[in-house]
C-alpha cells in the first residue's frame, strides 16, 4: 500500500529544505561557530519593533521576521538551521519549511512555496487556486498555531509577505542573499566568513584533529586561505580526507598560489577539487546542473553522463565525500546552489550544446521510461484483487531493464513521492525548453498516469492541475488542437470540482472551440455536455437544456447510444429543476428505453428512480408506485443494495401520503436489512429525495 499521506509530507518538506554546510548524519554538531550571530538573533525575537521606537502607529500584529543574509556558500542556511533548533522548543506546533529559489537559480513561485507550507501543516489546496487565496488558507492555518517558518533563499520581499503570518505567536526565519527592504522591522544578521577556529574546527571534523595537531598553524592558515567560507571550507576539507597523505600546509599553498581570477577562497576550493578528478567524473559532474531542481539520483546521473547505473552511484558518494553535493534521502543528492554558477561556466564552455541536449534528452527518456514503471506497479499488494497478477506484471514490464524495475509498489509509490519536486521540475523545464516537445509532452502524460494510478485524481488534483497546465503551454505552441481540448476539459474539469464555475465554463468553451478545429467528435461532444453541466451548476436551466441539446444532437447524428441515455437524463434532471415535470418524464422515459436496449440494467433501474420521484414531484403517487416497484426489481437484479434501499425508503414514503403506514413500516425494514452497518446508511434513512 501507499505510505500515508502525512508521510509523503514530511519526506518532501526535508527534501526541499534540507540545510547547507551539514553532512549525512544531519548531527547538531556538524555546525560550529557562529555564537555571536546566533545570540544577536535570539535577542532579536524579543526587541522593540522599529515602527514603535520611531514613534509610528504600530501596524496589525504580524509573526517576527529574523532575516540571515549571506552570499551563497557561507553557511546561511546552516545557521539558520542551527537558530532553529536552539529555539524549537519555544514553538509546540513545530517547523515548517519552504524553498522560495531552486538550486539552480530558478525562482518557486509563491503559489508553490504556499502549497509546501499548507501541505506540511496537513491543510488542503485546492488546484487551480490563486495565490490570494492560498495566502489566506496560510495565514488562516496558522491563527491558532505557534510555529517557526523557514524561507529558504528569498529573493525579493514580494515573495515573503504573501507567507507571513497574521499572528505574533509565529517566528519567521528567512535566509537571503542580501537585505530585503520591504519588509518592515526586519535587522538583517548579515553573515561574513567564520573565525579562524570555527574554521580550524570544521576542517577538523572532515580530516580528524590528527593532521590538524601534527601542524595547527598551516591548518590556522588554510581555514583562511579559504576565508573562512563554510562552503569552500568543506571542499577543502573533503579533499584532504579523500587524500590522506596530503599535508595540509602544502594545500593552502596551492590554493595562495593559484592565479587571480579563480573565483575567491570558494573558487579556488571547487578548481582544487574539480581538476583532481578523472576526466569521465568531470564530465559527470559538468553535466549535474541540467538536473532538475538540483536533485540527483543515480539514474539521473547515468543518464546524463552515459554510464551504468552502479557506476552513477558510486561517482556521486564520492562527490558527497568531497563537499561537492550533499546527502538526501532515499539514494537522492541536492547540488550546493553555491557551486550551480561555476558547474555552469564549465558546461557552457567544454561542453558542445548537441552533447548538453543529447543528456538531456537521455534525462528524460530515463525519466518517462521509470515513470512507465511505476505507473505499472501501482497494483494491490495482494495479488488478483485487481484482475492483475504477477504475470501480467511481469508482460507489462517486458522491455524495461531490470535497473528500472520497482520491486513492489510501495518501492514505486516512495519513488514518486521523494522525486516529485524533481518530477515536476523535469516537465516545467522540458516545456519551457521549447526544443523537446515530444519529451516534454510524453513526460507529462506519464507523470499524470503515475500520479493518478498512486494517489488517486482527487489526492493528485493540485499537481494534475500544473501538468494539464504545462500540456496546454506545448499544445497551443504547436497549434495541436486535439491535446488542446484534452488540456482545457481536463482543467475545467478540476475548476467545475473546486467551485470555480465561471472559470470552468470559459474553459469549456475553449475546449470546444480546440475540438472544432481539431474536428473531434468525442471533444466536442464532451464539451457541450460539459459546458451544460456548467449552466446547470450556475442554476440557468434554460441554457443548461440547450447545450445538453446540442450535445444529444451529436450523440444522436453519431448512433452513439450510451450517451444518447446519458444526455436524455441530464436532460431530465435540469427539466425537473425548473419544475417542467412533463418534459422531465419524457426525457427519464427515453433514457429508461435507451438503457433497456443496451442491456445496462443499473442504467435502466435508476432511470425508473428518476421518474418515480418526478411523478411524486407532479402529484401523481399511484404511478410513482407502480414505477418505484418496477425500479427495486431492476435494482435487485443489478445486485445495487444501496439502490434498492433508497428505493425502499420512497416507496415508504409514498405509501404513508397514500395513507397505508403499515406496508410503509414493511418497505422501511427492507431498506434496514439491505443497508446493515453501511456507514452511509443515514443519508438514504432520512429520505430518498
Amino acid at each position: 500500500m501507499c505510505p500515508p499521506r502525512s508521510t509523503r509530507v514530511v519526506a518532501l518538506r526535508e527534501l526541499r529544505s534540507q540545510p547547507e554546510g551539514r553532512e549525512r548524519s544531519g548531527s547538531v554538531t556538524d555546525f560550529v561557530g557562529r555564537r555571536r550571530e546566533l545570540k544577536e538573533l535570539r535577542e532579536d525575537i524579543a526587541r522593540t519593533g522599529l515602527d514603535t521606537l520611531s514613534g509610528r502607529k504600530a501596524k496589525a500584529p504580524r509573526a517576527r521576521v529574523l532575516l540571515v543574509a549571506g552570499r551563497p556558500g557561507s553557511g546561511r542556511t546552516a545557521l539558520a538551521e542551527a537558530f532553529v533548533r536552539e529555539v524549537a522548543a519555544d514553538y509546540p506546533d513545530g517547523v515548517l519549511r519552504t524553498r522560495l529559489t531552486s538550486p539552480g537559480g530558478q525562482t518557486v513561485t509563491t503559489e508553490r512555496a504556499i502549497r509546501t507550507l499548507l501541505e506540511g501543516l496537513g491543510e488542503p489546496t485546492p488546484p487551480g487556486a490563486a495565490e490570494d487565496e492560498l495566502s489566506s488558507a496560510l495565514r488562516a492555518a496558522l491563527a491558532h498555531r505557534k510555529a517557526i517558518l523557514l524561507v529558504d533563499d528569498a529573493a525579493d520581499p514580494y515573495q515573503v509577505d504573501a507567507l507571513l503570518p497574521d499572528t505574533p505567536e509565529c517566528l519567521v526565519v528567512i535566509t537571503a542573499e542580501g537585505p530585503l527592504t520591504g519588509i518592515p522591522d526586519v535587522r538583517p544578521c548579515t553573515l561574513g566568513g567564520l573565525d579562524t577556529p570555527s574554521g580550524v574546527q570544521m576542517l577538523a571534523q572532515r580530516i580528524g584533529d590528527t593532521r590538524i595537531a601534527v601542524d595547527p598553524r598551516a591548518a590556522e592558515g588554510l581555514a583562511e586561505e579559504c576565508g573562512g567560507q563554510p562552503a569552500a571550507l568543506a571542499l577543502v576539507g573533503g579533499w584532504l580526507a579523500a587524500h590522506p597523505k596530503a599535508a595540509v600546509s602544502d594545500v593552502a599553498k596551492q590554493l595562495h598560489d593559484m592565479p587571480p581570477g579563480t573565483g575567491g577562497p570558494l573558487g579556488r576550493g571547487f578548481r582544487l577539487v574539480y581538476e583532481s578528478l578523472p576526466q569521465p567524473a568531470q564530465r559527470t559532474l559538468r553535466l549535474l546542473p541540467l538536473a532538475p531542481a538540483g536533485i540527483v539520483d543515480s539514474h539521473t546521473a547515468s543518464a546524463l553522463a552515459g554510464c551504468s547505473v552502479a557506476a552513477a552511484q558510486s561517482t556521486l558518494e564520492d562527490f558527497a565525500g568531497l563537499g561537492l553535493l550533499r546527502h538526501a534521502s532515499d539514494g537522492l543528492f541536492l547540488l550546493p546552489g553555491c557551486l550551480v554558477p561555476l558547474l555552469q561556466a564549465l558546461l557552457e564552455t567544454k561542453e558542445r550544446p548537441a552533447e548538453v541536449e543529447l543528456a538531456r534528452a537521455r534525462m528524460l527518456e530515463r525519466t518517462v521510461r521509470l515513470l512507465h514503471s511505476c505507473r505499472v506497479m501501482a497494483r494491490p499488494d495482494d495479488n488478483g484483487a485487481n484482475g492483475e497478477d504477477e504475470a501480467d506484471v511481469r508482460e507489462r514490464l517486458d522491455g524495461l531493464p531490470r535497473a528500472l524495475r520497482f520491486p513492489d509498489r510501495r518501492a514505486a509509490a516512495t519513488w514518486l513521492d521523494t522525486r516529485l519536486p524533481a518530477l515536476s521540475a523535469a516537465a516545467s523545464l522540458a516545456v519551457a525548453d521549447g526544443g523537446l516537445d515530444t519529451l516534454a509532452r510524453r513526460l507529462v502524460a506519464a507523470l499524470v498516469r503515475a500520479l493518478a494510478e498512486h494517489r488517486g485524481t482527487a489526492e493528485a488534483a493540485p499537481e494534475l492541475y500544473g501538468l494539464h497546465r504545462l500540456v496546454l503551454d506545448v499544445a497551443e505552441r504547436r497549434s495541436l488542437h486535439r491535446e488542446q481540448a484534452a488540456a482545457l476539459l481536463n482543467l475545467a474539469d478540476l475548476d467545475a470540482e473546486t467551485g470555480r464555475t465561471q472559470e470552468a465554463l470559459e474553459r469549456y468553451r475553449a475546449a470546444l472551440d480546440a475540438g472544432r478545429a481539431a474536428n473531434d467528435p468525442y471533444a466536442t461532444g464532451r464539451a457541450m455536455e460539459s459546458v451544460g453541466g456548467a449552466y446547470q451548476e450556475l442554476a440557468d436551466w434554460h441554457r443548461a437544456a440547450d447545450w445538453f441539446g446540442r450535445a444529444l444532437s451529436q450523440a444522436l447524428a453519431r448512433g452513439e447510444r450510451a450517451d444518447e441515455a446519458r444526455l436524455y437524463g441530464r436532460l431530465g434532471n435540469v427539466h425537473t429543476y425548473a419544475g417542467r415535470y412533463g418534459d422531465a418524464l419524457r426525457s427519464w422515459r427515453t433514457a429508461a428505453a435507451g438503457y433497456r436496449k443496451l442491456a445496462d440494467v443499473p442504467g435502466q433501474a435508476k432511470a425508473l428512480s428518476e421518474m418515480a420521484r418526478i411523478q411524486e414531484y407532479a402529484g401523481r403517487p399511484e404511478e410513482s408506485l407502480h414505477t418505484c416497484r418496477e425500479a427495486v426489481e431492476l435494482a435487485r437484479r443489478a445486485g445495487d443494495l444501496r439502490l434498492q434501499a433508497a428505493l425502499q425508503v420512497r416507496l415508504a414514503d409514498t405509501l404513508d401520503r397514500l395513507g397505508d403506514p403499515a406496508a410503509a413500516r414493511l418497505h422501511r425494514s427492507a431498506a434496514d436489512r439491505l443497508l446493515g452497518d453501511d456507514p452511509a446508511a443515514c443519508e438514504i434513512r432520512s429520505g430518498s429525495d
